[in-house]
């Protein structure tokens, strides 16, 4: 048997990490978004839910939730503040009702002409030109869908101990 190579000491500093990296990055874009969001009575995780709704009324709980990544238990807080806040319907599908359609309000749809500028206020806080800015989404995008595919198959063996013969 042979001993498994050990990586080096590096790959196991903080800023060799590309989850922290991800993560950092995350953080730092929810928090540019806040004071643009504020006025609008919005949190970030409300806001990508008002422009899903936006792109396309009249959605299943389950549709939005792929949109979005997520999963009914998160998304159905936000759905039910959005909806205490007039923004939006929650409503039994009557060919199905077992199924929620999400549906904006009057005050829902005139929200997206308050936030229009958003977008452009962003892009330009952050000082990024257009070409570098839609390659790094191109490659998150790529990124998202490798760790979507990865987090489908079985968990790998746990990592070698090193020093321990396999």
């Amino acid at each position: 048997m042979t001993t498994a190579p050990s990586a080096p000491a590096s790959n196991l500093q903080l800023d060799a990490q590309l989850c922290f990296a991800l993560y950092a990055a995350s953080r730092s874009m929810t928090a540019i978004y806040r004071p643009l969001l504020e006025p609008l009575g919005l949190t970030y995780p409300q806001y990508l839910v008002m422009l899903v709704l936006w792109q396309r009324d009249g959605q299943s709980v389950r549709e939005l939730g792929v949109s979005l990544l997520l999963d009914s238990g998160t998304l159905t807080p936000l759905l039910k503040r959005l909806q205490s806040a007039g923004l939006l319907n929650r409503q039994r599908r009557t060919q199905d009702e077992r199924e929620v359609e999400i549906r904006l309000t009057k005050a829902g749809h005139q929200l997206r002409e308050r936030a229009r500028d958003i977008p452009g206020c962003i892009a330009e806080r952050i000082g990024m030109p257009i070409d570098p800015w839609i390659a790094l989404r191109t490659e998150l995008r790529g990124l998202i869908s490798r760790l979507n595919l990865a987090a489908a198959q079985p968990a790998a063996a746990s990592p070698p101990t090193p020093g321990v013969q396999a």
